[in-house]
């Protein structure tokens, strides 16, 4: 008898009671403690030029090892939480607990790392070759490479003790305000008040008229905000331009690239190589646009379907269609998936209170991660949560690796859930029963190319025009509306009717934290992941295990490394990022054709 999944997580397993959860709170109370013993420890730590104690660095290298973990799980249980229901207060709370607790975790860091760059380089040398440190030499020798570059310890504490209450503040102030956001859409000569994502969620209906009024509504309340959003973002970018003006850093890229172990040189070569087949694309909106009856297509089209009747698969059907088609590609990541759909470590469920967007968050004390989007059975849906498995199972490979080493960056990680993705668009166009459902999910994947090659572009043209003006003062919500469509324009190649300014408001990635420029790792990723693709097609059978390799070596190389070492190709150049962007003009081609 086959198993019907539950679209709900099960968070109890973890730490049961949820926001009132007192095996948590014990927990964080243990991880506290351990944390002001490593801080002592750190305090300790006074090494000289020449002379180290090698013991007392050790203990302070596993003390990170075990602490870190044990973060990341408070953090993770947090973010669940928070996400499954906006409204609850008391997970509001522990969201402001997670911040101070990542403002002390810094502190202890950043002591730690000033007191490396003490040592001189040639001690340092023959420190990383030590037994007991080679294996996450290469993290300790990036961490003083970057404290190099920092202010004074005392400095950088109170950066990090400011940003509690300040920048972290107003990420937190963006959430809350997006969770409380209602969007009224009239169904049927009714109006119902829907989350901001279930409305999103209505943006792939057949009918133009639908989606028109689900865009204009959901612009209206986006618009109605707008001037909290306008603070949120300023106050965000403020908070990061005054912290590189005291670093005397010049360029508003240097920490995304260096958190994304990434060269300027590589980032270069893939926008470049993305601009040069920006055409084949336009012709695909411009075909899309003549099928849907359109001179051009408007923001609200692209997503749109090509036939009036939508497919969709509830989440039991979803779910073993991912299994059934990992397995012809990984026996082992099928495995997972399985093991994940039956132990209920996806929160899917089609309900309001929900905060929009998807994730995968890793426990690793646990060693489980947690899965979190809406699925409202569309195919688009079924990728989303075929993404988020393949970040899972990234971690799931890399459980047994030291703590250390497992924080990989976004870019690589974005690979891991491109790569399944891919897996289940390839699977979805070849198993089509007629040229009709062919053509549609065709269509499909190649709205992730435009997605990765021209939303994302959009993103990322905005958000350097964006800090380059907001480095002359506060930026307005008129202006950065301006901004937001110019870049869309231009990223699209100007082949839309009607853009969305109101974008910068919508797209949390622009109120995130934790990372400046949250949208460029997700076009690596997914060019990353079309050369792994060509490759586990080229190895067959033999490519599992070279997958396993090269995801346990995502935290301790640079990009750059990675894909000379495993894929034997330079990143640099832009010969294989223009590899890896034929395979989506071939769909396109192919699309054309039919």
């Amino acid at each position: 008898m086959q198993t019907t999944y539950k679209p709900t997580w099960d968070l109890d397993v973890i730490f049961p009671g949820g926001s009132e959860s007192e095996a948590f709170h014990t927990y964080v109370t243990t991880l506290e403690r351990e944390m002001e013993y490593l801080a002592g420890k750190v305090n300790d730590f006074i090494p000289a030029k020449k002379n180290v104690n090698m013991a007392l660095l050790e203990s302070i290298v596993d003390g990170l090892e075990h602490t870190m973990k044990k973060l990341r799980e408070a953090f993770a249980f947090v973010s669940c939480l928070s996400a499954q229901d906006v409204k609850d207060e008391k997970a509001s709370v522990l969201v402001g607990k997670r911040s101070e607790l990542k403002a002390k975790m810094d502190a202890i860091k950043t002591n730690f790392e000033q007191k490396l760059v003490s040592i001189d380089d040639q001690t340092w040398s023959e420190l990383l070759k030590q037994p007991n440190i080679e294996e996450v030499a290469f993290v300790l020798d990036e961490n003083r490479e970057k404290a190099k570059d920092l202010l004074s310890a005392d400095q950088e504490v109170l950066i990090n003790d400011l940003a509690v209450d300040g920048y972290h503040g107003w990420g937190q102030m963006y959430e809350t305000v997006v969770g409380n956001m209602n969007v009224a859409i009239e169904e049927d000569g009714e109006v119902t008040a829907y989350s901001v994502g279930q409305a999103a969620n209505k943006l792939g209906n057949p009918d133009r008229t639908v989606r028109q009024h689900v865009f204009d509504k959901l612009g209206d309340a986006w618009s109605e905000n707008a001037n909290l959003f306008g603070q949120t973002l300023n106050h965000l970018a403020g908070f990061r331009l005054q912290t590189y003006k005291h670093r005397d850093w010049q360029d508003v890229l240097k920490e995304p690239l260096a958190i994304n172990r990434m060269k300027k040189e590589t980032l270069d070569a893939m926008w470049g190589a993305i601009t040069n087949h920006k055409q084949t694309f336009v012709a695909y909106l411009q075909r899309k646009a003549e099928l849907l009856g359109l001179e051009k297509l408007s923001m609200y089209d692209i997503g749109a379907p090509l036939t009036e009747k939508v497919e969709t698969s509830s989440y039991t059907e979803g779910a073993n269609f991912i299994v059934e088609n990992f397995q012809n590609f990984s026996p082992k990541m099928a495995d997972f998936a399985r093991m994940a759909f039956d132990n209920r470590w996806i929160e899917a469920e089609d309900r309001a209170g929900k905060r929009p967007g998807g994730f995968c968050t890793s426990f690793p004390d646990s060693e489980q991660t947690r899965i979190f989007m809406t699925y409202s059975g569309t195919s688009s849906n079924i990728a989303t949560l075929a993404h988020e498995l393949g970040h899972a199972y990234h971690q799931h490979v890399m459980n047994d690796v030291n703590g250390l080493n497992q924080g990989y960056a976004m870019n690589v990680a974005e690979t891991a859930s491109t790569f399944a993705e891919m897996i289940i668009a390839d699977a979805s166009v070849k198993n089509a029963k007629s040229k009709v459902e062919k053509q549609s999910v065709l269509e499909d994947k190649i709205q992730r190319s435009v997605a990765f090659f021209m939303n994302i572009h959009a993103r990322f043209l905005f958000e350097q025009r964006f800090y380059e003006e907001r480095k002359q003062g506060m930026v307005p919500v008129p202006r950065l509306n301006e901004l937001m469509v110019e870049a869309q324009k231009e990223a699209y190649c100007d082949a839309l009717d009607t853009y969305d300014p109101n974008f910068w408001a919508s797209k949390l990635h622009f109120h995130i934290t934790g990372t400046p420029f949250y949208n460029f790792p997700y076009t690596f990723g997914y060019l990353f992941s079309l050369g792994i693709y060509a490759h586990a097609l080229e190895k067959g059978s033999s490519f599992e295990e070279d997958y396993i390799a090269l995801l346990r070596d995502t935290g301790k190389m640079t990009v750059e490394d990675l894909a000379e070492k495993h894929l034997g190709v330079d990143l640099t150049k832009p010969d294989f990022w223009e590899n890896a962007i034929n395979l989506c003009v071939k769909d396109v081609e192919e699309f054309l054709a039919l």
